[in-house]
């Protein structure tokens, strides 16, 4: 998958190195080119220096809808700039910003753009939100049965309910949609872009994915 992500610093960096590791077409862009030594030697993305938010240096980069877009600069407002310019110039779905107040991130995810408050940010975490179907958990009982998994409602999930989602034994324990969070009932729609955290058992988190990517047998 391609990946861009704009700022190189810590959280930046390890985000595009543990890409990079895993085999995706990485692209770094930071302001400042010193700023890549970061990435160490052995990186084998490519790097540029500009503004993140710049069309031209988006393009450049190889930006196309299925891009994913990582903002993780020092700053707000250039982060929710580049993921607006994403999302509503190239037509990127998979985007995220990095944002330092947590006040500020619930105005952004009503715009329909992920965000994580800086307290709440791990690289794992915008990895998991620009790749909803990785196979990290989120807590595992003792006896390793039972898993929390996090999942983002990708479109082909939008319009399921809470109870389909249920039907592989899991129980939707929490649900976040447009910065505010529910226990949901069962006959709840799911939206585009709704965040689940789901308990389950670890052997059906496969049924759930299915689900919600539509393959499902029950899917419409």
């Amino acid at each position: 998958m391609h990946m861009i992500v704009v700022g190189c610093g810590r959280v930046g960096s390890t985000v595009a190195r543990e890409l990079s590791d895993a085999g995706h077409d990485v692209v770094v862009v930071d302001r400042k080119a010193d700023a890549f030594r970061r990435l160490g030697e052995g990186f084998a993305g490519r790097t540029m220096t500009g503004i993140g938010f710049d069309k031209d240096l988006l393009t450049a980069a190889g930006i196309t809808p299925e891009s994913a877009v990582m903002a993780v600069t020092s700053g707000d407002n250039s982060n929710i700039l580049i993921a607006r310019v994403a999302r509503e110039t190239f037509g990127v779905q998979h985007v995220v910003a990095r944002i330092y107040d947590p006040k500020r991130a619930v105005v952004y995810e009503r715009l329909g753009i992920p965000t994580v408050a800086s307290v709440a940010w791990t690289s794992a975490r915008v990895l998991r939100t620009v790749l909803p179907h990785g196979s990290e958990v989120e807590w595992t009982d003792p006896t390793s049965t039972y898993v929390l998994v996090e999942r983002r409602v990708p479109p082909a999930g939008a319009g399921r309910s809470v109870a389909d989602v249920e039907t592989s034994s899991g129980r939707v324990c929490l649900l976040t949609r447009s910065g505010h969070a529910q226990v949901p009932a069962t006959t709840l729609l799911l939206q585009e872009d709704d965040l689940i955290q789901v308990m389950t058992p670890s052997d059906a988190i496969g049924a759930i994915d299915a689900v919600l990517a539509g393959t499902h047998e029950g899917a419409h």
